[in-house]
């Protein structure tokens, strides 16, 4: 019988007390005394949202197969139950047990976004674990950080004992078992975390120094002694049909941002969008077999009761047995009336044929991301969609019955002009066009409804728009007017609704993605004057921060509008992700020449993902 971390009256102080009681359908339950390692996996945001994570509900069930360890589950307190544990001196407690994190022998937290760092400190910190690594001892679990963000760890380094680099199905067994035998054999912390950067992928900063040049960048990045490895390599999964996948994932109590079966179809993108983080860092493309998706759709609709499946991709669309996998999906959801959600589709007939069959059209809206609004601009971002294309399936999403179109842009893409940004507008405006000028007077369902959305882009490290300049706040702002003018002054404006992100948060973005070591300080700074949950508008202090900055005396601009030497050494330079620099320069120079660069299905680009022989990469090319 487990007793509740938080007592009765608090649960009933807080809102959503659901978040911190644990016990939900398909949460695993262990002996603790029959375990020899326990995990607490911590997703550093509030529940609803890390209950939507994938990537934890994969490693989840892939950590409660091995019979010798326990994973259980962290989220970031909302700020009303943070007020009360801080006041009250409540430790951090994972869902299954209840029990102090602070007792567990590892806390991974995986690292989705940059604007949750903050909330890592806050689960150290409530944790009762030192935030610093270097103040830890056995006493204290070992704090590894995986997911997305880690190929640029370095503005967090301080406040972890190491990070996963790639994907975490491969080496957690090979970690655990180092773990066991060091625990055992009574070696220091400092000898298991030396002897574990030994291995694929584990990448330990207190093993590595940076040396820097007067101007800021880095002159030399390397291991403290010998054996430990300059280069940190991504890890992979070569087959994804042989791998953990859950087939009963943990059903929440209370709604959740991604309240549905999740069936991940791929990893990677053939598309080699330049902006694009995930689309680099995923290569190459590897598909699921089609027999087992059926099979674990099947399962995960019976051991979960969800009505909805979603089929998980960056481009769902490339998917090479998407049409056998969605007829059956369809087939067998019919009578169960479960819906079928298609994300990341690209707008052509069959997919149209698809969302006829499994939406109801009167309550859906139809999504293009054409990013960037002029052709020339779609180019240089190697987006690979034409005005043609967009217009022609606009046609057919018209014609099918839809007539709710959001579309999805990016202001402040390098190279862009005015004309770019008018470009957005037009747009907009001729999509509008092609509903009444397709669908007669009589027939209409009411008028279009075009909903164009802009965020700011935000370079990020391993792309081939690592090396350029992000605008500033007020450039962010004045695109912005630009482009809702441009809206004003077309002659559908009354069918356009226009809505943009906050500059603010987007500077700060693009501030922590490319930073290095010396944002350590203001991070903890920033943290200890009450800054978390930064990536919720409501919570975000953007003048605590700017504050925080020039107490350390950190330039921003530094991070941010400067355009980057291509020798410039790198923070993630030490990192190799699969993708070479020298093709992501390639890349970066075809951006500035407007040249288009073919996908991975049409022609092998070198890019250097090769080398992991599976996936695509192993398949034959069909040169165009």
């Amino acid at each position: 019988m487990r007793n509740l971390a938080l007592s009765d009256d608090i649960l009933l102080k807080i809102e959503k007390p659901a978040r911190y009681i644990g016990n939900e359908v398909n949460s695993v339950m262990k002996d603790k005394n029959k375990v020899d390692i326990r995990f607490a996996m911590c997703f550093p945001d509030v529940y609803e949202i890390g209950m939507s994570h994938l990537g934890i509900q994969i490693l989840y069930d892939m950590f409660n197969h091995f019979e010798d360890t326990w994973c259980e589950r962290v989220y970031s307190p909302w700020p009303d139950l943070d007020a009360i544990m801080r006041e009250r001196k409540i430790p951090l407690f994972a869902l299954e047990s209840q029990d102090k994190i602070k007792d567990f022998d590892f806390l991974g937290i995986t690292i989705q976004y940059e604007m949750c760092y903050t909330n890592i400190l806050q689960v150290i910190d409530l944790s009762g674990i030192p935030l610093l690594a270097s103040e830890r001892t056995w006493n204290d679990p070992i704090v590894i950080g995986g997911g997305p963000c880690t190929y640029n760890p370095e503005p967090i380094a301080d406040f972890f004992d190491m990070f996963y680099i790639g994907e975490g199905e491969t080496q957690y067994r090979a970690l655990l078992d180092l773990y066991k035998e060091y625990r055992s054999k009574n070696f220091s912390r400092i000898e298991f975390l030396e002897k574990a950067a030994m291995l694929p992928g584990i990448y330990v900063p207190q093993l590595y120094n940076v040396e820097y040049n007067e101007d800021g960048t880095i002159m030399s990045f390397k291991p403290v002694k010998e054996g430990i490895p300059r280069i940190v390599t991504k890890e992979l999964v070569t087959d994804l049909t042989d791998t953990y996948y859950p087939e009963k994932p943990v059903v929440p109590f209370i709604k959740c941002t991604q309240d549905r079966v999740v069936l991940e179809i791929q990893r990677g993108c053939i598309r080699g969008c330049r902006f694009c983080q995930a689309g680099q860092l995923y290569r190459p493309v590897r598909e699921r077999n089609v027999d087992m998706l059926k099979e674990y759709a099947i399962k995960m609709l019976n051991n979960t009761g969800y009505e909805e499946i979603s089929l998980s991709s960056l481009s769902s669309s490339d998917y090479s047995q998407l049409e056998e996998l969605v007829n059956f999906l369809i087939d067998n959801c019919k009578e169960k009336k479960v819906n079928i959600s298609l994300p990341s589709l690209r707008i052509d007939a069959f997919s149209l044929d698809v969302m006829s069959k499994v939406q109801d059209i009167k309550k859906s809206s139809l999504t293009f991301a054409p990013e960037a609004g002029s052709q020339r601009l779609r180019n240089v971002i190697n987006k690979g969609l034409t005005e043609e294309v967009i217009l022609k399936g606009a046609t057919l999403a018209f014609e099918g019955g839809w007539n709710r179109v959001k579309l999805y842009f990016m202001l402040g893409l390098p190279t862009e002009t005015d004309e770019d940004i008018r470009g957005i507008a037009e747009l907009s405006n001729k999509i509008a066009a092609t509903y009444y000028e397709t669908i007669p007077k009589e027939k209409r369902n009411g008028k279009v409804q075009i909903v164009a959305s802009t965020s700011f882009f935000i370079p990020k490290p391993f792309t081939p728009f690592q090396w350029a300049s992000q605008c500033t706040k007020e450039q962010f702002i004045e695109k912005a007017y630009t482009t809702k003018r441009a809206i004003m002054e077309q002659l559908n404006q009354k069918s356009i609704k226009y809505n943009w992100h906050e500059a603010d948060a987007s500077v700060m973005e693009g501030i922590l993605a490319r930073g290095d070591r010396k944002l350590c300080e203001p991070i903890l700074k920033a943290y200890k004057k009450g800054c978390i949950f930064d990536a919720w508008g409501e919570y975000y202090k953007h003048d605590i921060w700017l504050e925080t900055f020039d107490e350390c005396n950190i330039d921003t601009s530094f991070y941010t509008i400067r355009e980057r030497n291509l020798d410039e050494i790198f923070p993630w330079d030490f990192i190799d992700c699969g993708v070479t620099k020298d093709f992501l320069k390639r890349e970066w120079q075809n951006a500035i020449n407007e040249s288009v660069t073919g996908n991975c299905r049409t022609k092998c680009n070198a890019c250097g993902a090769a080398r992991f022989k599976c996936g695509i990469c192993t398949e034959p090319h069909t040169e165009s």
